[in-house]
């Protein structure tokens, strides 16, 4: 989707998985709560801005393509004048500092009544600088619990995204995500126990 029609639009669907789901910073008209598929939410992209820096780049998250795969998250509808305004926000946000593409997707809201919409979303590509790509989840975990960025401490951004989950998408299972929060609940009651 070229920038002029996204922007021409009178409303637009905008798919968050990732910090949006609890801090969108831009005014909607309504959220829904539902899935994208073909995309698998991973802790591979770094941050250097609002969960890390330049030498300690936090890990926040992004999409993998995977067919038969889903990922959670919220929809935030605009309309309007907010479309512009939300786009600029975002573009700086999501696109300048954090170095992600859009793309688009159908979006399947969680009540089953409601039609599939489509929405833009922002991915980090390999090709991106900031990139980090896989770890295990040990690892990445390590690495979460002791990056600090402008926005707040790299774990904040995790225990939030896993705190949404259990909230508003009980029965989904995000193992790439628990198993990570899981090593940071054991690294903070290792490093309790030592102080």
């Amino acid at each position: 989707m070229k920038p002029q029609d996204i922007t021409e639009k009178t409303s637009l669907w905008i798919f968050g998985y990732g910090s949006l789901v609890w801090k969108p910073d831009f005014e909607y008209k309504r959220s829904e709560v539902g899935f994208i598929q073909g995309y698998k939410r991973r802790f591979w992209h770094g941050d250097n801005f609002h969960r890390g820096n330049d030498k300690m780049p936090g890990r926040v998250v992004t999409l993998i393509e995977k067919d038969d795969v889903t990922t959670w998250g919220v929809a935030f509808e605009v309309s309007g004048s907010q479309v512009e305004k939300s786009l600029s926000y975002l573009k700086e946000r999501e696109m300048e500092r954090g170095g992600y593409i859009t793309r688009e997707v159908t979006f399947f809201p969680r009540d089953p009544t409601q039609e599939p919409v489509q929405a833009l979303v922002y991915i980090a590509t390999r090709d991106n600088p900031l990139y980090l790509g896989p770890a295990s989840a040990v690892e990445i975990a390590a690495q979460i619990i002791v990056c600090k960025g402008n926005t707040g401490h790299n774990i904040e951004y995790l225990l939030r995204l896993a705190d949404f989950m259990r909230k508003s998408c009980p029965n989904v299972e995000d193992q790439h995500l628990f198993e990570i929060e899981a090593y940071i609940k054991l690294f903070r009651k290792i490093l309790a126990f030592v102080q």
